[in-house]
């Protein structure tokens, strides 16, 4: 923010509703048939790709950079992430998401983030009458929106007024007005809705790509716009210590946790630091992580410029080394080799299942 710029309503209120957006579009990503499929080792390098870093960044912040408790909860939950948005831009760019060990990255990605999504709801939540209601609303909404969704696009169809996005509008900000009432937070129940509609988005293009270009072209810039702006030049100068610091706790603790369960799971070395790598990403759920700790005080600006910056540079440095160093060879994956990538994985979780 060179210009001196500040938010005002209108742009907060689209932010809001962008990010609102980009976190049900996140959990529509994930392939449900993926997901059961790899569920036990998606399971374990997701849940331990959110714990280690969650702690670690905690720690790290209260006790080494002597934050303030909430402030420093704030801060490992928005470094626990990894990013579906970069994960899956990445996938699709490379065709890996036609691979086993693409579809085993995206869906522990999905696991990394519920951990994510759910931590920021039950350790800042406000337990009280409403917020039962708002759980049972949640959990209602769940079991209703996905047959009724294709209910609406079979009786209605796609007609010009788009009722079918409508109707995913009103799960959405109808949860989200509970979630205020209740002094939560609206993105919350946006990424299981996401993931309950995941079916549906798959099978009707043209509803996915309705609702993405709304998001994409109008609502999701005007998050990133104001979360830019927020941003303070002076503290990302004076605070590049803490940022190098933390950058290399958040990775460090995806590197101790993720490949040596990769490597459990029998995925082969160069595959396991690929996904390691990935795993080690960060954008959407980070930045409203910490636009929320703002938003709510727990944060300042300059911490909070602290934590963005760190959010960014694992968007960009562990997807480049990932690239560049680890990426897999897609053909091989595809076609076979002597002992094919993943293959032992897909018979790890049929065996427990």
């Amino acid at each position: 923010n060179l210009l001196g710029m500040a938010p005002t309503d209108w742009i907060t209120f689209l932010a809001g509703v962008g990010s609102i957006l980009l976190t049900f579009l996140a959990g529509t990503e994930i392939d449900p048939v993926s997901l059961r499929r790899f569920l036990a080792p998606s399971l374990a390098i997701g849940a331990i790709g959110f714990t280690l870093p969650f702690i670690g960044a905690w720690m790290f912040a209260l006790h080494v950079l002597h934050w303030a408790f909430h402030a420093s909860q704030i801060a490992g939950i928005a470094l626990s992430t990894t990013s579906v948005a970069v994960v899956y831009a990445v996938m699709m760019e490379t065709g890996l998401n036609r691979t086993d060990l693409g579809k085993l990255i995206l869906t522990a990605c999905f696991i990394c983030d519920i951990g994510t999504v759910g931590a920021l709801g039950v350790v800042f939540a406000n337990y009280n009458s409403l917020l039962i209601a708002f759980a049972i609303a949640c959990v209602l909404a769940l079991l209703v929106l996905p047959r009724s969704l294709r209910l609406v696009i079979r009786v209605l169809g796609h007609a010009m007024s788009e009722p079918e996005v409508k109707f995913v509008f009103l799960f959405l900000f109808g949860l989200g007005a509970l979630a205020t009432a209740a002094q939560s937070e609206a993105v919350l129940p946006a990424y299981l809705l996401g993931l309950v509609a995941a079916a549906t988005f798959h099978e009707d293009p043209r509803l996915a790509g309705r609702v993405r270009g709304i998001a994409f072209s109008f609502l999701t810039p005007f998050f990133f716009l104001k979360a830019g702006t927020l941003i303070v030049l002076k503290a990302v100068i004076t605070g590049i210590g803490s940022i190098a610091l933390l950058f290399g706790v958040k990775v460090g603790a995806k590197i101790l946790g993720v490949y040596p369960t990769t490597v459990v799971f029998r995925v082969p070395q160069r595959e396991a630091w690929y996904t390691t790598m990935m795993m080690s990403t960060g954008l959407t759920f980070g930045s409203i992580s910490a636009l929320f700790g703002l938003t709510h005080g727990y944060i300042d600006r300059g911490q909070y410029s602290v934590l963005v910056t760190v959010v960014v540079l694992t968007a960009l440095v562990p997807t480049f080394i990932a690239q560049a160093v680890f990426r897999p060879r897609i053909t091989e994956l595809l076609h076979g080799r002597d002992e094919p990538p993943v293959a032992a994985v897909s018979q790890v979780s049929g065996s427990r299942r």
